[in-house]
């Protein structure tokens, strides 16, 4: 029999075809995600599946023109704006530094490839990993960006709630890549939050952040901050196509970020 031909997952290959195919200047894709309430209708591993399904297109699409290896997910990350509802797990911020950094060594030890891009899904992780790419490089030699393509979807000016957590983003995303997992029935009782002014100065207010929860009733309704209502799969398969082709220029300056002198 023939050998079987593995795909792009790194766990899918053997000790002995890492160095035949997997070289310095591949590029390995962390998607990193969130085990958190995302509302009645969503399950609590929505952020990882948003971020393993980014991933999986990311890499389907340019794992050809750039070698991209998808690596294995880290599924807990930074939720303590939910953590009143049940199932939410968060890390501490000391473990999960001390998790991306000894991700970073395992990384920099085990593997050739030196430029690593995390797909991060879940919105909170952002402040600590924009800080974490610093020592990954510094400390570990590590050519890394984070892509976030939550933040890639234009904001609708026209929108009485900004969309932050469960609402139509999401929703559209998951019903496009998982509508099995969507609770549609469920999305007819929510309610917009009753002031959206108020979540614009509690999450996007300028110049100053706030420690804010989805359990706040001005901002949100049963835990979800937008209008799932509003959500569709074309819409949701409209974000992940324009995702994926941001991702190409990303993955670009990537590669052009290595040829730099100090990486």
């Amino acid at each position: 029999m023939p050998d079987a031909v593995p795909g792009r997952l790194i766990g899918e290959l053997t000790f002995l075809e890492i160095s035949k195919r997997v070289s310095e200047k591949s590029i390995l894709c962390l998607p990193i995600g969130s085990i958190e309430q995302h509302g009645p209708h969503l399950p609590l591993n929505t952020d990882v599946v948003l971020a393993e399904g980014f991933t999986r297109h990311i890499v389907s699409r340019w794992g050809g023109s750039f070698d991209l290896w998808q690596l294995p997910t880290v599924s807990i990350s930074l939720a303590r704006e939910h953590e009143w509802a049940s199932g939410t797990m968060s890390l501490s911020i000391q473990t999960l530094t001390a998790l991306m950094r000894d991700l970073a060594r395992e990384i920099a030890r085990s593997l050739p490839a030196r430029n690593l891009m995390i797909i991060n899904g879940h919105g909170g992780n952002r402040g600590i990993l924009e800080a974490l790419i610093q020592d990954l490089r510094a400390d570990f030699g590590l050519n890394a960006c984070v892509f976030h393509p939550a933040e890639l979807v234009p904001v609708d000016a026209n929108a009485a709630v900004p969309e932050i957590h469960g609402g139509k983003n999401e929703t559209s995303v998951m019903l496009a890549i998982a509508p099995h997992l969507v609770r549609q029935v469920c999305i007819a009782q929510l309610k917009n939050p009753p002031d959206g002014e108020a979540v614009a100065m509690a999450i996007l207010q300028k110049g100053v952040t706030w420690p804010w929860t989805t359990d706040d009733r001005r901002l949100a309704d049963i835990g979800v901050i937008g209008d799932a209502q509003a959500a569709s799969a074309a819409f949701g398969q409209r974000i992940i196509d324009h995702v994926v082709e941001t991702a190409g220029g990303v993955l670009k300056q990537l590669l052009d970020n290595q040829r730099l002198p100090g990486h």
